[in-house]
């Protein structure tokens, strides 16, 4: 058994948000104009930002849940995801 959850299943998404970079990079380099461009960033941070989540999702309902059901580093993980919240708030 894995101690971490896989994400390769995320891997797909991933590689759609480097195409996504690729074409707002074309979109430079042929001097688009800029609100096309701002649209096309505003897709990639909406991509990473679904990421993760459902990184974080898996986070809390493996990792977090397995430690709270085995009491094991429990204010470990309390802390471990506040401070995962204060960075993403930022």
């Amino acid at each position: 058994m894995a101690k971490f959850p896989s994400h390769t299943k995320e891997i797909h998404r991933i590689n759609r948000i480097i195409g996504q970079l690729e074409g707002i990079r074309r979109m430079i380099e042929e001097e688009r104009y800029c609100p096309e461009i701002l649209i096309q960033t505003k897709a990639v941070t909406s991509s990473i930002n679904s990421l993760e989540m459902t990184v974080l999702e898996k986070h809390i309902q493996c990792c977090v849940k397995k430690s709270l059901e085995h009491g094991n580093d429990v204010d470990d993980k309390v802390d471990e995801l506040v401070d995962i919240f204060r960075k993403r708030i930022k």
